[in-house]
């Protein structure tokens, strides 16, 4: 009885172990400055993700949709990840980081637009943004964009 539990619970353990290996994979920055220190050491482009975590609903599903795809996890391994988050409920970010966001939000997400993918070289100019996501599952255009800055 005992190896047949056994049998049960290992591939289990397996799957999430694999699951938590690509999560570290996909390690999102919160910090501009060391996003583009860790772009220039490293050559690589870095994307920041403007979202409204806490009340775009168009946010909340291209994080299921994109950023969970094998397509994105793949991908992200040619960029540096910038997490901006922009919630209502100002409790979720410290005063320090709403401060840094906001000054993100000034120089590379004038219009406010929510979700906006921009892409920012190691020199910290931006060269080219997809915003938006109509919720339906459709993410060709967002992998387009990443697979063109890679």
């Amino acid at each position: 009885m005992k190896s047949i539990l056994l049998l049960l619970i290992v591939p289990f353990f397996i799957s999430t172990q694999n699951y938590l290996e690509a999560e570290k994979d996909t390690k999102w920055l919160t910090d501009y400055e060391k996003a583009i220190k860790r772009a220039k050491k490293e050559d690589k482009n870095v994307l920041v993700y403007f979202t409204g975590s806490d009340w775009c609903p168009p946010c909340k599903m291209l994080k299921t949709d994109l950023f969970e795809s094998a397509e994105f996890k793949a991908l992200a391994k040619d960029y540096v990840l910038l997490y901006v988050d922009m919630p209502r409920n100002k409790d979720l970010l410290t005063h320090d980081q709403l401060k840094h966001n906001k000054e993100l939000l000034k120089k590379y997400n004038k219009k406010g637009v929510f979700p906006l993918l921009t892409i920012v070289n190691e020199k910290g100019n931006a060269l080219d943004e997809y915003s938006g996501y109509s919720m339906n599952g459709e993410i060709r255009y967002h992998l387009q964009l990443l697979n063109k800055y890679k």
